[in-house]
């Protein structure tokens, strides 16, 4: 492999990584606020136990998700200069409230959330873990907006052969943008209902003691799974009209409109090969619609079955088939991030900046030990989460720790001489 290669692969292994943490993130906060407020409402101590058991496992999963976060920037400096140095000014923008605004107000409230138990007004700790949730989609959404700068340039100008931000009302606007948002977003909702179903089915399946809990909890994941698979879906095929010339064609197959898409790239930009991998694109796209297919065609009788008491309390083929679904979301949204990214090459910002010219002066060798040390690193991390997330959910409500008070300090005992 090349060395911009390399790159790539690195970039993409990290990335893909980080956006599994990040799904489950995003739709385990809603339905966790969700859940608090029910309990807020309504002092029922089911629901506050569902929100500190599932609240837990949040809690594990964003914690390992900034420190494969915080990689991505490094990356933007260390593999990819040529990108930063060129339009740095602009998608950067968007980078900087992400981090400055939504990721800083996120982790500081949601420190307030976890050690606030016990210790805030009900109700202040429920609006806390609400900014928490509301922040998570800023977060999202600025992120999203720099992408969709990449994938559909506008609201710049080039100064000195370098571009610069002149209305960040349209980069805000990018349709490219704002359809990717609903459908992340969905995309976590539909991620977070079928984790929350198949630990439940799970749970039940093994004739936990706890049946109200993992109960009620089977109910509001399967009750999230559908209506989001639907959701995702819909706005996925709306957000067919913002896809590149080139991507629409290699997505279809069709020879004649990738031969116009490269002569017309090679009139604007000169020779060279600007068509996407076809194997990864489509690969990526049908992956994700297989998936997409599968999880509907699971949630639907599953939404009917949930009305009936004794087959969510009883049904074990049934909860053998929610546990087994848990790792499809994921690979759903892998696909579609695959088919979203290598849909763009050879462009890292479409039709102004290639992959090449966005690499950094670095040698095969040090390109390979980065990879090396990144792939490794993250694999170590991804392994770690999956195990502490897969332990505290099999362990259940008995073992979590979120919300328990500390115990009070013996006093010392008198000293008299």
């Amino acid at each position: 492999m090349e060395t911009v290669d390399l790159a790539r692969l690195q970039f993409a292994l990290t990335a893909g990584a980080h956006f599994l943490f990040v799904a489950l993130t995003l739709g385990l906060a809603t339905l966790v606020a969700v859940i608090q407020t029910r309990a807020t409402v309504t002092n029922s101590p089911v629901h506050l136990r569902m929100t500190r058991f599932w609240g837990q496992l949040y809690v594990i999963n964003y914690a390992m998700g900034i420190v494969t976060g915080l990689v991505m920037e490094f990356q933007l400096a260390l593999s990819w200069s040529g990108l930063t140095e060129y339009a740095g000014s602009v998608f950067g923008a968007a980078l900087a409230i992400e981090t400055l605004v939504a990721f800083f107000i996120e982790s500081t409230f949601l420190g307030l959330w976890i050690f606030g138990w016990g210790r805030l007004n009900r109700w202040v700790h429920l609006a806390v873990i609400w900014v928490v949730t509301l922040t998570a989609y800023a977060s999202a959404f600025w992120v999203l907006v720099a992408n969709g700068f990449l994938q559909n340039p506008v609201g710049h100008e080039l100064v000195d052969g370098t571009l610069r931000l002149t209305d960040l009302g349209a980069m805000v606007a990018n349709p490219a943008a704002q359809v990717a948002f609903y459908h992340v977003l969905g995309g976590a909702m539909v991620t977070a209902g079928f984790v929350m179903a198949g630990v439940s089915a799970y749970h039940l399946r093994k004739r936990t003691a706890e049946q109200e809990l993992f109960r009620k909890s089977l109910r509001v994941g399967v009750g999230v799974a559908l209506p989001a698979t639907l959701f995702t879906a819909a706005i996925g095929g709306i957000g067919f009209d913002t896809l590149q010339p080139a991507k629409m064609a290699a997505w279809v197959g069709d020879t004649e409109r990738l031969a116009r898409v490269q002569a017309e790239m090679v009139a604007a930009h000169g020779p060279g090969d600007y068509l996407p991998p076809l194997g990864w694109v489509q690969g990526g796209a049908i992956t994700m619609l297989v998936a997409f297919a599968i999880m509907f065609f699971v949630s639907g009788p599953s939404l009917l079955l949930m009305l009936f008491r004794p087959a969510v309390r009883g049904f074990r083929p049934w909860h053998w088939l929610l546990t087994a679904m848990i790792p499809l979301p994921f690979v759903a949204m892998l696909g579609g991030w695959v088919f979203r990214e290598m849909g763009r090459q050879p462009w890292t910002v479409y039709g102004l900046l290639t992959t090449a010219e966005a690499m950094s002066p670095v040698t095969d060798g040090q390109m390979r030990f980065s990879l090396a040390a990144f792939v490794t690193v993250f694999a170590v991390l991804v392994s770690v989460n999956y195990w502490l997330l897969a332990r505290a959910a099999r362990l259940g409500p008995e073992a979590v720790t979120l919300g328990d008070r500390p115990a009070e300090a013996a006093p010392s005992p008198v000293l008299t001489f």
